[in-house]
């Protein structure tokens, strides 16, 4: 799936950033998001009905979600990790009576993130996302579960998992020996490193910069928005 920037402008926009802990709302006009807690029993109507309730009197068109999982043609494409059942084939657009736009929220955050030219994103959590813009138009990439080393691939090395059985700085030598090769293979101009577990990087890969949870707000709003 590709997300051009420069799509229908729509003026007013709600942006749903879901995790698994909290799923943290905003929209235009209101930039300090709401955080409303998820967790395993956190279905996707329930997580409706909670954000319709917590942004009851708010004005908005249209609807972005970033989804923690992999998106194809505007739905998920399996049950999220840490999250309640009932995500695949749920109706959105029907549920929130909105136009809605559907992504993974490390592509949402990549989107808010971009600064010009061609941005490889990389999202250091629980796993490892990834996405690239170029010229404004966003592809989600799926880099995580490709293999890397000793039969274990690059999420082994550098999702959570890694970090906690090899200790911070393997886990960091490991980080910039992937950044540089997946920069490398995709010819970014810059690298920016999201996700919670980048602020544990004692010192920046070359041609990085560091991301900010915020931005996946911000590529929300730019999900609807002409460049």
């Amino acid at each position: 799936m590709k997300q051009n920037a420069a799509a229908k402008s729509v003026k007013n926009v709600l942006v749903l950033d879901i995790g698994g802990t909290n799923v943290k709302v905003a929209a235009t006009g209101h930039p300090e998001p709401v955080k409303i807690p998820s967790g395993t029993e956190m279905t996707a109507a329930r997580m409706v009905a909670e954000v319709k309730k917590a942004v009851k009197g708010w004005d908005y068109q249209a609807v972005s979600i970033g989804y923690p999982g992999m998106v194809a043609d505007n739905h998920p494409m399996h049950e999220p990790r840490n999250l309640g059942p009932g995500w695949m084939g749920f109706d959105f657009k029907k549920a929130f009576g909105r136009p809605v736009k559907l992504i993974n929220d490390a592509a949402m955050q990549a989107l808010g993130s971009y600064e010009g030219g061609r941005m490889l994103f990389l999202g250091l959590g629980t796993g490892l996302g990834s996405a690239i813009v170029s010229g404004g138009v966003l592809a989600p990439l799926e880099l995580a579960h490709l293999p890397y080393r000793k039969g274990k691939t690059f999420e082994n090395y550098v999702g959570l998992r890694g970090l906690e059985q090899m200790g911070r700085k393997k886990w960091e030598k490991h980080v910039h020996r992937i950044v540089k090769h997946f920069a490398d293979a995709v010819d970014a101009d810059y690298v920016v490193l999201g996700g919670g577990n980048a602020k544990k990087l004692k010192s920046m890969p070359k041609k990085c910069r560091m991301g900010d949870n915020s931005n996946a707000i911000k590529g929300g709003l730019r999900m609807w928005t002409k460049a």
